[in-house]
C-alpha cells in the first residue's frame, strides 16, 4: 500500500509543477487544431505515421531526460512504482508531443492555396 501512495504523491507533486503551464499549452493546442481544421486540404492521414514516429521518439528520449529534469537519476529508481511513474510520464510527454506535432504537420503539409490545381507551381 505504501508504494501506491508514494506513486500518487509523486504524480501529484509533478502535476503541481506544471499546473501554471496547462492553460497556455491548451490555448496553443486549440490554436494549432483550429489552423489545421481551417485548411480544407490538410493531410491528416498522410502525416499520421511521421507524427506518431516523432511522438514515440520523444517518449523514448523522455525516459532518459525526465529523471535529469527532476534532479534525479536512473540509479536512484529502486521501487517498481518509480519505473511505472517514469514510463507513464514518458508516455504522457510523447502523447503531448504527438498532439502538437500532428496538427502542425497536417497544416504545413497542405498547400497554401486551396484553389491551386494539382501539379501547379506555388
Amino acid at each position: 500500500m505504501y508504494e501506491i501512495w508514494l506513486g500518487l504523491n509523486i504524480v501529484y507533486e509533478l502535476l503541481l509543477t506544471v499546473l501554471p503551464w496547462t492553460g497556455g499549452v491548451a490555448a496553443v493546442w486549440v490554436a494549432l487544431m483550429a489552423a489545421a481544421l481551417m485548411r480544407r486540404r490538410a493531410h491528416w492521414q498522410r502525416t499520421f505515421p511521421a507524427s506518431l514516429a516523432m511522438g514515440a521518439t520523444i517518449a523514448m528520449l523522455a525516459l532518459w531526460f525526465l529523471p535529469l529534469m527532476t534532479k534525479s537519476s536512473i540509479y536512484e529508481m529502486g521501487y517498481w512504482v518509480d519505473w511505472v511513474n517514469l514510463a507513464g510520464l514518458a508516455g504522457a510527454v510523447g502523447g503531448l508531443a504527438f498532439a502538437f506535432i500532428w496538427p502542425l504537420l497536417a497544416t504545413v503539409d497542405c498547400p497554401h492555396d486551396a484553389t491551386t490545381a494539382r501539379g501547379a507551381q506555388l
